[in-house]
C-alpha cells in the first residue's frame, strides 16, 4: 500500500513539473509537439530510473561510509552525465533503432534538473531502494503525462486567436500556471 501511494503521489499531488517545479527547461522547450513530448517523456523515464539506481547504490556504498555526504550534488551530477553518456554508446551500438528514435533527448537529459533532483530527494526521504526505484518511474511518469498534456494544449493553442502580446513564451506560462492548477486538485489524494 505505501509503494502506491508513493507511485499516486509523485505522479498526481507532488508532479515533479508542476508542483515542485524542477524539469521546466524540457517542460516548456520540448512541448511544443506532442510526439516530441513523448519521446521526451520515455527519454526521461528510462535515464531517471536507471540514474535513481545507480545514485542511490553510489550513496550508500561510497558517500555515506567514507563521510562524504557533502559531495551528494556534485558527484550524482557526475553519475548522472557519465550514465547518460554511457546509455547513449551502447544503445548507438546495440539499437540503431532507439537511439535515432530518442534523437537528442539522451543529451538533454543530462541538463534535466528533475533527473537530479529525483535522485537527490530519494535520499533525502531515505526510502529504500525499491521505493526509490517506484518514487523515480512515478515522478518520470508524471514528467511524461504533465510534458504530453501541455503539448496537446499548446498544439491546440497554434488554432486558437490570440492577441498578439500574448502569443508564444507568455501564453504557454499562463497555460503551465493554469495546467499546475488543475493538478493542485489532486492535493488532498497524498493526506
Amino acid at each position: 500500500m505505501a509503494y502506491l501511494m508513493i507511485f499516486i503521489s509523485a505522479i498526481f499531488v507532488n508532479n515533479i513539473v508542476l508542483s515542485q517545479f524542477l524539469g521546466i527547461c524540457p517542460f516548456l522547450g520540448v512541448s511544443k509537439k506532442i510526439s516530441t513530448a513523448v519521446g521526451m517523456g520515455f527519454a526521461v523515464m528510462f535515464v531517471m530510473t536507471l540514474s535513481t539506481i545507480v545514485t542511490f547504490l553510489v550513496y550508500y556504498s561510497f558517500l555515506q561510509p567514507y563521510n562524504l555526504t557533502f559531495m551528494i550534488t556534485v558527484t550524482f551530477i557526475l553519475v548522472i552525465a557519465a550514465l547518460v553518456q554511457m546509455v547513449e554508446i551502447i544503445l548507438k551500438k546495440a539499437s540503431p533503432a532507439l537511439y535515432e528514435a530518442l534523437g537528442i533527448f539522451l543529451p538533454l537529459i543530462t541538463t534535466n534538473c528533475a533527473v537530479l533532483g529525483i535522485a537527490i530527494l530519494t535520499i533525502q526521504k531515505n526510502y529504500t531502494l525499491i521505493a526509490g526505484v517506484c518514487y523515480a518511474l512515478a515522478s518520470a511518469i508524471g514528467f511524461t503525462l504533465a510534458i504530453v498534456i501541455f503539448a496537446g494544449i499548446r498544439e491546440r493553442l497554434a488554432y486558437t486567436k490570440i492577441p498578439a502580446s500574448l502569443q508564444g513564451t507568455p501564453i504557454a506560462l499562463i497555460t503551465a500556471g493554469l495546467l499546475s492548477m488543475a493538478f493542485m486538485g489532486f492535493a488532498g489524494i497524498g493526506n
